[in-house]
């Protein structure tokens, strides 16, 4: 269900060989684009999480979500995806716990769009 990965740390990246150039480490902060759907239809993915609260920082401890459309407020070029796109920061929770919780959203959100 998701197009790509957007992180730095990640080799396929653009700009992957400025991160591994100025940086030694990445945080968990990043986020994915699906493959289709609508921003409406994210709801049913973010709606319900157990574990991820709905935030616009960079988080502390605690896990992050926050569905966002750069193309309202990009203006150098046009942002163009196949489907909505899913900020997350990951906090200190248990990471199977987390996985579970995007599972759970990701079934809710495919449920949505069938």
């Amino acid at each position: 269900m998701v197009d790509r990965v957007l992180h730095p740390a990640l080799p396929e990246m653009p700009g992957h060989d400025l991160f591994r150039r100025d940086f030694t480490g990445s945080c968990g902060l990043f986020s994915f684009i699906l493959k289709q759907g609508s921003y409406q239809q994210i709801d049913h993915f973010v709606d319900d999480m157990r574990l991820f609260k709905l935030g616009f920082s960079w988080g502390g401890f605690e896990s992050l979500i926050l569905p966002t459309d750069p193309a309202r407020v990009r203006s150098a070029t046009r942002w163009q995806a196949m489907g909505p796109l899913v900020r997350l920061h990951i906090g200190l929770e248990d990471p199977d716990d987390l996985i579970d919780d995007l599972a759970a959203g990701f079934e809710r959100f495919e449920k949505a769009i069938a």
